[in-house]
């Protein structure tokens, strides 16, 4: 790691909450590098190892004043290694219980919304709130602190939380009931910028150009001069992955892209235009659509269409490889939403990683060493990587769009007929967006085929065509999602394009179901 990383590095010990990665994108979106570890790894030892320069402590759905809950490591709280800590939720709630304060189950649970006030000075608060004022948190707890170790004192509280925020200026111990690291908590990105860089002196210097050159830097340290293949999509990840490396190893990186069929209208031609004649990659395209909308001929359950593609697609590409001959790393896109371990209480964390959708399963078949420069980098950070990367600015910003692509935006069997009006409504709607000047507000747009048909009038005739629906959501992180608010105006000069361009379709809606309780897609 280069000096940045070995000197200003924060540690989150994640106790199960779920919004313990937004305390990770707040740190990282201050300047400091941090990694989440799950509590059940972490010891005394593994933080001296990990060297940071303070440990944050996350929320997590467990009470401290139960048996067998999940506790930090108690050299944390000794001079064994004199560091600061930040407690959030159930991390302030331990911190109390381990150091001899005292939890216990509130009569007065805070869910949602709420006011604190600011009651002392605190270098946690410093140039964002002062004492005598009342700014809005947000909360998520059914205990409280009753009683403050020694050492300790008030520093805001609530209506039902005496203890909201407290300090122990001494030993750089700070703890909050409320989580600074959620939206709805306005300044708390402020308050974790003043943990990180007042209180843990972290300079700031972690940037999308130092990781840069530190990525191409550990590529070259690991592939030498081997040959690395790289699955193409033409998504973020997959074109930013491919970019890197051709900048590390130029023409030891032998891509290949795997055209299904399934993509939206022109983007094939955009994928191979970019890579292999703007950047000059070497770029095997392989136009398998036969075969694939062939195999897919009839099939209407989603889960086998899913499978279908994605055995297609290992045969394909192995077969590919093959054909290029003497590569031994393959090239992943794999995020770290993908490799941080979820954490279970009644047993050992529970690993998550998952294959990235176009490659999954190759790794172990191939028996390839796997090139993974992106596994550190959340999606936003990937996105800011392209930039450095002088990717265009149309694929930074793309939409996330799914491995099997059309197939299961068409519920039911496919064909090609299908397949060509749907993108004819895709094309139509993503260009409305785009001139609504709306596509960078929205997290993910797409139209789908429904396999409905409906009564119409056109030119004084009778119809009986297909229904087609738009979709549109907002999202951090796919997690959770809305649908995004269009004005009526919107909805009905696309709808008019759409049924007057796109023969075969006579209907127009517009889904505005949010996640949860539905999904993003319809399959």
């Amino acid at each position: 790691m280069n000096d940045v990383m070995q000197t200003d590095r924060i540690l989150i010990i994640d106790f199960g909450s779920q919004v313990t990665q937004l305390i990770a994108r707040r740190v990282r979106e201050s300047g400091v590098y941090c990694e989440i570890h799950p509590f059940q790894k972490v010891t005394t030892e593994s933080i001296r190892a990990f060297d940071p320069k303070g440990v944050i402590l996350s929320g997590g759905p467990a009470s401290v004043h139960e048996m067998e809950t999940p506790r930090a490591p108690e050299g944390l709280f000794t001079d064994d290694l004199s560091l600061p800590v930040l407690g959030i939720c159930y991390g302030e709630q331990t911190m109390v219980q381990q150091m001899g304060g005292q939890v216990t189950a509130s009569d007065h649970q805070e869910f949602g919304r709420a006011m604190v006030e600011v009651i002392n000075d605190c270098v946690l608060f410093q140039g964002v709130w002062s004492p005598g004022e009342t700014h809005q948190v947000w909360m998520s707890h059914g205990d409280r602190v009753e009683v403050l170790p020694d050492g300790f004192r008030p520093v805001a509280q609530t209506e039902n939380a005496p203890f909201a925020a407290i300090a122990n200026d001494d030993r750089k111990f700070y703890a909050v009931q409320f989580h600074p690291e959620v939206v709805h908590t306005p300044d708390g990105a402020k308050l974790l910028s003043n943990f990180t860089h007042k209180i843990c002196d972290c300079r700031g210097a972690w940037t999308m150009a130092a990781f840069k050159d530190e990525a191409i830097q550990k590529v070259h340290d690991q592939v030498g001069d081997g040959r690395v293949i790289c699955g193409l999509s033409g998504g973020v990840d997959s074109s930013v992955v491919a970019v890197l490396l051709h900048e590390a190893i130029g023409n030891q990186l032998q891509c290949v892209f795997v055209d299904h069929g399934l993509m939206r209208m022109n983007e094939a031609d955009e994928v191979v235009g970019l890579f292999r004649d703007h950047y000059n990659i070497p770029l095997v395209h392989r136009d398998a659509s036969n075969l694939f909308i062939g195999a897919l001929e009839g099939v209407d359950d989603p889960e086998v269409k899913r499978k279908t593609i994605g055995k297609l697609f290992i045969d394909v590409f192995e077969e590919e490889a093959k054909n290029i001959g003497g590569a031994k790393f393959l090239a992943q896109g794999t995020l770290y939403p993908d490799v941080i371990e979820s954490v279970s209480f009644t047993g050992g964390p529970s690993v998550t990683i998952k294959s990235h959708h176009n490659v999954g399963g190759l790794p172990e078949r191939m028996n390839m060493d796997l090139v993974e420069p992106l596994r550190e980098l959340f999606k936003a950070e990937v996105r800011a990587l392209g930039r450095e990367l002088d990717l265009p600015e149309s694929f930074v910003r793309r939409h996330p769009f799914p491995g099997p692509g059309l197939a299961i935006r068409i519920p039911g069997a496919i064909s090609r007929d299908k397949l060509e009006t749907l993108r004819k409504v895709d094309a139509i709607y993503l260009e409305e967006i785009r001139n609504a000047g709306l596509y960078d507000a929205i997290w993910q747009a797409f139209a789908v085929l429904l396999p409905v048909q409906t009564v119409g009038v056109m030119g004084d005739a009778r119809t009986y065509d297909n229904v087609c629906a738009l979709r549109a959501v907002t999202s951090a992180d796919g997690m959770t999602a809305d649908y995004y608010p269009y004005n009526h105006e919107f909805l009905g000069r696309t709808a008019n394009r759409i049924i007057n361009e796109v023969r075969g379709i006579n209907r127009v809606v517009y889904d505005i179901t949010s996640k949860p309780p539905g999904t993003v897609e319809w399959e």
